[in-house]
């Protein structure tokens, strides 16, 4: 059980990595792979982008803190696995 929730959370930081590298390779947006990857990642990028002020300082931080976010999920949730 331990090793599927961390494997799904390995995968989802890949594809969320994989989301800020096609950002600065600009790719076809129409291509299924891409589509693919915004569909995954961006109803949990977006909460976070309408928080912070990142047209401000022109620097879109929401991948970053949503990396940290599932860290911070992943051990809060495996430290309560294991307390069982």
């Amino acid at each position: 059980m331990i090793s599927l929730i961390l494997l799904v959370f390995r995968i989802y930081e890949i594809i969320v990595l994989a989301r800020v590298i096609l950002s600065w390779v600009h790719p076809d947006p129409s291509h299924p792979v891409v589509e693919w990857i915004h569909r995954l990642t961006e109803p949990l990028l977006d909460p976070i982008r309408r928080l912070l002020p990142s047209e401000k300082i022109g620097l879109d931080f929401s991948p970053l803190i949503l990396l940290l976010l599932l860290e911070l999920l992943e051990r809060f949730l495996l430290r309560s696995l294991y307390s069982f």
